[in-house]
């Protein structure tokens, strides 16, 4: 189990179905040498596209409860699968999982060791089912705990104290909610606990694994904070909060008597406060003037706050705890990469740290809080030389309506940082962000002779609420200004040369994609759309039935195709195809159940039928992104080919 409680976003339009170890959208991390870095002059060697995109050697370590093993995701029959060794062996592992058809994403081990628990989907259609897998009898298969066809299930807890138990949420009664389940983990007994009213989208255990607390989404995209004082009857309403005040809770105090969370209620950011069980009283912990709270910092083992995290132009920490306070000072010297706290014991004295650098992809260590030693354990793509990557540098700018935006640019080494065909990168999401660290397309294009630009536009979390907020409703419309504003940028900064510049993005990243090519034609002379949203009509009315509690969300911050039917036309790529005149290279998994497939066929068609210049690619095994590698591979060597054709990185080295 992580030895933290981090926030996680409850749904966003990203790339998720693909692996954090795929392509860098997030997850475990990466260090840099700098020196190393600056002693190549000359441009690095061209790296093949499988050391960026094939599966990694190994990912994703994980310690036993007792410390006496680690499990961890590698290669077998090339997909990712579960090993598990004695500490540190990783050559004497053993595969405990057999999946043929599609790689592992995530595990974790019971609280007592005796098992490991993954979840695995279909083809990409994310109805995840949780499995059970037995590293006492690794051929034995899996057994699949939620068989419910149809159904998806995610963990809501799995309380220290009962290690054979599990709490999930299922929507196995009805598509559109998920109800509480108690699981029996070693029979796989499953019985309902508590049934979803129809409009809540999370719910909470307090520190003895009881549920006590839901978070509901009714009218208008506010959100009610529910609570009771037992593990049964009904449930009170003790806090509402405005879409705008991004309230959600974290967990529960250690006493039971209030909760750890989050809201921007009386200020601009998203801060840290206790909020009080009966009164509904917040009182404020910490905050930042300038970015949101990133996530609390709590003890897996004694519930206490230990500190916080805030995501600015690199992760900062602000711890409370002396204790944690050492150990980040030891772990800060061991690396220069961002510190991530992967995974602990269950008596938090063995660690599992990696960190985050554009240059050195997941840096793995073990740390002994008893000696405040480390170890190195591995990397997950050891192929990779740091001296052959590139820095990300944090840039800003001024919108043309004056907000400040942030993002990152990344310059090819060993050539004039001057006029580079450049690749804009667009975040999927809308509502997350870009963030410093390895990001496996940055160094892919890096190394292919392009500057890339990361605009975190309005509508990107992280920046307060103003921010977040000025982009409702403006998909397509000042959203998009952010975008070009960083292109009119990096052209006067004399990075981009302006005849040679393209646009690529994933989910959200590939409607802005479409928009851009769209509706400011202009600008860029070709473009990548990766599983993007062609008709905001369509797309609205074909969302997952499980992201039912978020439609009012939805409607609020893009539009009611209800009743704004012309507004989304107009905001809607496929309705403006005249206006194209950018080559399109347009990627789809046929089993994407957050953008449809016919997102992509009906602009491919439209486009075709004008004699548009396209280029399309469907895989029909796959969801909301690529998760098998051959499908990553084909992908990316497909766009290299795209970009090259339509931009042509022809540039002189340095001296």
């Amino acid at each position: 189990m992580n030895p933290f409680i981090l926030r996680a976003a409850p749904f966003l339009l990203l790339l998720s179905s693909i692996p954090a170890y795929a392509v860098g959208y997030g997850g475990t991390a990466k260090p840099t040498n700098t020196a190393e870095s600056a002693a190549i002059a000359q441009p690095p060697p061209e790296i093949p596209i499988k050391d960026f995109f094939d599966n990694p050697k190994i990912s994703s370590a994980e310690i036993s409860p007792d410390a006496k093993q680690y499990a961890f995701l590698a290669p077998d029959n090339d997909r990712m699968n579960v090993w598990v060794c004695a500490a540190g062996e990783f050559d004497k592992a053993h595969v405990i999982t057999h999946e043929k058809t599609r790689g592992i994403r995530d595990f974790t081990w019971t609280r007592d060791g005796k098992y490991v628990l993954y979840t695995q989907d279909q083809g990409g259609n994310e109805n995840f089912h949780i499995y059970r897998a037995d590293p006492s009898k690794p051929e034995a298969p899996a057994v699949d705990l939620t068989p419910e066809e149809g159904a998806r299930a995610d963990f809501v807890d799995l309380p220290r104290e009962r290690p054979d138990e599990a709490l999930i949420a299922m929507n196995v009664r009805d598509k559109h909610y998920f109800d509480v389940y108690h699981l029996q983990i070693s029979t796989g007994e499953l019985k309902m606990i508590e049934q979803n009213p129809g409009d809540v989208d999370s719910w909470y255990t307090d520190t003895k694994g009881v549920l006590r607390a839901a978070a509901a989404q009714i009218a208008n995209g506010q959100t009610q904070v529910r609570v009771r004082d037992g593990a049964s009857g009904p449930f009170r309403v003790l806090a509402t909060y405005t879409d705008e005040e991004d309230a959600a809770i974290q967990a529960f105090t250690p006493d039971g008597k209030a909760l750890f969370f989050s809201s921007a209620r009386g200020s601009n950011t998203s801060h840290l406060a206790t909020l009080d069980l009966t009164s509904g009283k917040e009182t404020l912990i910490d905050e930042d003037p300038e970015y949101d709270l990133d996530g609390p910092i709590i003890s897996d083992k004694t519930h206490e706050l230990l500190g916080v995290t805030y995501d600015k132009d690199r992760l900062s920490y602000k711890i409370f705890d002396p204790q944690l306070k050492k150990d980040l000072s030891i772990l800060e010297k061991v690396h220069d990469g961002d510190v991530l706290f992967r995974d602990s014991d269950a008596d938090e004295q063995h660690w599992i740290i990696a960190y985050n650098s554009p240059t050195d992809p997941g840096a793995t260590y073990s740390y002994d809080r008893a000696t405040g030693t480390t170890k190195f354990l591995y990397r997950p793509r050891p192929w990779l030389k740091p001296a052959e990557l590139v820095d990300m540098k944090p840039i800003q700018f001024q919108s043309r309506d004056g907000l400040t935006v942030h993002g990152y640019l990344s310059l090819p080494k060993g050539v004039e940082p001057k006029n580079l065909p450049t690749v804009l990168v667009v975040h999927g999401g809308p509502w997350a962000r870009d963030d410093w660290g390895y990001d496996a397309e940055a160094q892919f294009l890096a190394n292919r002779r392009f500057a890339i630009l990361q605009v975190n536009y309005r509508g990107s979390t992280g920046y307060g609420k103003k921010f977040l907020h000025a982009g409702d409703r403006e998909w397509g419309g000042k959203m998009l200004n952010d975008m070009v504003d960083g292109v009119n940028w990096s052209i006067a900064q004399g990075y981009a040369d302006k005849d040679k510049v393209g646009i690529y993005g994933g989910s959200y990243g590939g409607y802005a994609t479409l928009a851009a090519l769209a509706f400011q034609p202009k600008v860029f002379k070709c473009g990548v759309d990766y599983v993007g949203i062609s008709n905001l009509l369509t797309f609205m009315n074909t969302i997952p039935p499980y992201w039912e509690t978020y439609r009012d969300v939805m409607y609020r911050r893009v539009g009611n195709p209800k009743t704004e039917v012309a507004f989304l036309r107009s905001r809607s790529p496929l309705f403006a195809v005249d206006n194209i005149e950018a080559p399109l290279f347009i990627a789809q998994g046929f089993n994407d159940p957050r953008v449809n497939h016919a997102e992509a066929e009906q602009i491919v068609k439209a486009l075709k039928a004008e004699n548009k210049p396209v280029e399309y690619m469907v895989k029909m095994d796959e969801g909301h992104g690529f998760s098998n590698p051959e499908n990553r591979l084909d992908f990316y060597g497909k766009m290299e080919a795209f970009l090259a054709k339509y931009l042509q990185p022809k540039l002189t080295a340095r001296n």
